[in-house]
């Protein structure tokens, strides 16, 4: 399976740079599996497609503010990306310019964090974080959101930093962890959860820490060699009783981002049914691909050849899906990360 197969082309212009201006007021374009059509909506419609048949199953990691701006000693300017905790204060990050680090060398954050860089182990650097207190409550303090590459900003546009603390993070965030947001949730307000819990469409919660391996590109022609970043998750005692009871009395499982849909699909292959567990994933979905777990899936519009796409591909055909692209095009939507969202079913 060549990669080529999964390009398409997208206007620059529809690449979203800030979200909806309400969470729910986002475009949805829903898909039909069996009969191939298209419907327009907005994500305040979910409501409408979802029944007590269905389970909801979200991802609720936690954003942390991994990307830091710290000085040398000379005052030159050098920006941290928090990319993996592996010890209480030892973490895997990426330095730029790295050029202009070198192990042993301490760069000062703010009063409260410095951070001591250890060794480089391929693009990747070990540092240590040297501070007093909570990390987290310190980095919510100094720290700046994550966001993805394509999501222009520049370290002094302070205007967007409390839109994109706010909104680049679900409503029922709770875990932190994750350096990239599970972004089909971002739709979901707490109205809407409650109103699909009063008409009897329940919901549960996974954890899965994204990691910058959701940006990975494909850079293997042949899509079979490539390998995919590992990413830790959780499933609660509670979450797996939910989800085993639905499926068990014919409940549709309606996986919210692919993120979700990994961590299911994990379990189900390693372990053959839903169990209380936390582990890690490195599960690749390609078209080809048998699902044993989802059955319908709310999702955003990916980029061309992430394995996000092939992920998409798999649950609705290959074809389906670049129809179902080329149709959002034509109608303006808003792509990636901060765009609209399908609803597959």
């Amino acid at each position: 399976m060549k990669l080529e197969e999964f390009n398409y082309n997208l206007p620059e212009e529809l690449i979203a740079q800030v979200p909806a201006k309400e969470r729910d007021m986002s475009k949805m374009l829903v898909l039909d599996r069996v009969n191939k059509n298209f419907i327009h909506k907005h994500f305040c419609d979910i409501t409408d497609f979802l029944t007590p048949d269905d389970l909801l199953v979200l991802n609720n990691t936690k954003v942390i503010p991994a990307r830091l701006y710290a000085k040398k000693n000379t005052g030159a300017l050098i920006e941290i990306l928090l990319v993996r905790q592996i010890d209480i204060d030892v973490w895997i990050a990426l330095i730029k310019p790295s050029k202009r680090v070198k192990a042993g060398m301490i760069l000062c954050v703010c009063s409260e964090l410095s951070v001591e860089i250890i060794g480089k182990d391929d693009d990747k650097w070990k540092i240590k974080l040297l501070y007093e207190g909570n990390i987290f409550e310190i980095l919510d303090k100094v720290g700046n959101i994550p966001l993805p590459p394509y999501i222009e900003r520049k370290m002094t546009d302070d205007e967007y930093k409390k839109l994109d603390f706010d909104r680049y993070q679900t409503v029922y965030a709770k875990n932190a962890g994750a350096v990239a947001a599970p972004t089909a949730g971002l739709h979901f307000t707490k109205e809407i959860l409650d109103k699909l819990s009063q008409q009897g469409t329940e919901h549960c919660f996974v954890t899965l820490n994204v990691g910058l391996g959701t940006f990975k590109p494909v850079k293997c022609e042949n899509i079979l060699d490539h390998k995919m970043d590992s990413e830790s998750f959780e499933i609660t005692q509670e979450s797996a009783d939910i989800i085993n009871e639905a499926k068990s009395k014919g409940k549709n499982i309606v996986a919210v981002g692919t993120t979700s849909v990994r961590t299911l699909e994990t379990v189900m292959n390693k372990y053959g049914k839903i169990i209380p567990v936390k582990d890690s994933s490195e599960l690749f979905i390609y078209p080809g691909y048998k699902f044993k777990m989802v059955d319908k899936l709310i999702t955003n519009f990916h980029l061309p050849k992430s394995t996000l796409l092939m992920l998409v591909s798999a649950f609705a055909t290959k074809e389906y899906i670049f129809q179902a692209y080329d149709e959002a095009i034509k109608n303006k939507y808003r792509f990636y990360s901060y765009g609209d969202c399908m609803l597959i079913r």
